[in-house]
């Protein structure tokens, strides 16, 4: 019975991610879940710990300052392309969740490594710290494409984890990055959308994997994930080449220390971890 829930809520979570220009209302949602209005709006808040509304506007609102910070397109393109054709109503629920406009945090906020101004060695800076990391037992969703569409596989993982009840058995978030995204087409990147994981059988319909331990380059990220990116650039741009160490054959990996469900844009915390020789 229970996976019939789940299999409404994800069919639900693609289908945000998938239209976000689309009809989001609590109607629309509950059709594509095939169940009636009033109890939709239970199961999915019971699943996920938010309401639809609240899940289509995070999601919307992340959309919008990924494609802020990674992309040239014109604001009000922006509003239109996730649902908000009214500029001043985007603008109001940008400032609210972001704490500044949408231009503002397109002015203040990253570099953009492809834009064409953009000059090597410009970094912005973060602190970098090693220490020696245990292994980690993770299970995961997998994730194939763009590494700023990843979560679509979280909202997917974290729904799951909520209706089976894992989270008592659960440590920190991690993403797993597979490929690097300056060498393989951005549909072919491979990721996973995880926790580390304390149970003992991986969960049906998941995968188990172990993150070998070792010494750990650790950068310190504050702020939305839509500017993640530039901390990568600061961590092989400015720590790496000073460092005197060498990175391990193994893929880089993110640790989220607070829920964006639960913490402003601005506090969100996350460590890049780089496994090192």
């Amino acid at each position: 019975m229970v996976t019939r829930y789940e299999d409404r809520v994800l069919r639900v979570l693609k289908y945000i991610h998938d239209n976000p220009a689309g009809d989001l209302s609590l109607d629309a949602l509950a059709d594509v879940a095939a169940m009636s209005r009033f109890h939709w709006h239970r199961v999915f808040r019971a699943l996920t710990g938010e309401t639809c509304a609240q899940a289509v506007r995070r999601l919307r609102l992340h959309r919008a300052a990924t494609w802020l910070l990674q992309s040239d397109r014109p604001v009000p393109q922006i509003a239109a392309e996730i649902g908000y054709p009214n500029l001043k109503s985007f603008t109001r629920a940008f400032s609210q969740a972001y704490g500044s406009s949408p231009a503002a945090f397109r002015k203040t906020g990253q570099f953009l490594p492809s834009h064409p101004h953009f000059k090597t060695g410009e970094y912005p800076m973060y602190p970098v710290t090693t220490r020696t990391e245990p292994t980690r037992r993770i299970i995961a969703l997998p994730h194939k494409g763009a590494y700023s569409e990843i979560g679509r596989s979280f909202e997917a993982f974290g729904a799951l984890c909520e209706s089976r009840q894992l989270w008592p058995q659960m440590g920190p978030v991690i993403g797993i990055y597979l490929d690097n995204p300056e060498a393989v087409p951005a549909d072919q990147l491979r990721s996973y959308a995880g926790a580390e994981y304390r149970g003992d059988e991986t969960p049906e319909g998941m995968e188990g994997m172990n993150i070998p331990g070792g010494k750990t380059a650790v950068l310190t990220f504050k702020g939305p994930y839509s500017g993640i990116h530039a901390a990568y650039d600061s961590l092989f741009g400015n720590w790496l080449p000073t460092s005197g160490e060498e990175p391990a054959d193994q893929p880089c990996y993110e640790v989220y220390l607070n829920d964006p469900r639960e913490t402003a844009p601005e506090d969100l915390l996350t460590e890049i971890c780089l496994p090192l020789k």
